[in-house]
């Protein structure tokens, strides 16, 4: 017999309650957040920039095109944090 979970809450209207099991404490202030996004996208883009080089043809391309979107994302959050604390 399979176990079937509990269907999800329909109430549009009810609060969002998000899950505990992966929860950013609510006191990590919108700067701190900001760069630790900047750094986990930098991350990404290099890690997908390195595996891309190790595929051929359109998969590597395919790649390459996940690698500049994960890039452009870490430049939006890099000018968001420019804009916070501007030089």
């Amino acid at each position: 017999m399979t176990h079937t979970p509990n269907p999800p809450d329909t109430d549009l209207d009810a609060p969002r309650q998000p899950s505990p099991i992966f929860l950013i404490a609510p006191d990590i202030d919108n700067h701190t957040l900001l760069e630790y996004a900047c750094v986990s996208l930098a991350s990404a883009s290099v890690m997908a920039s390195d595996f891309a080089q190790n595929l051929e043809g359109p998969q590597g391309q395919v790649l390459l095109g996940i690698q500049q979107s994960i890039m452009l994302g870490e430049l939006a959050v890099s000018r968001v944090l420019d804009n916070l604390d501007p030089p």
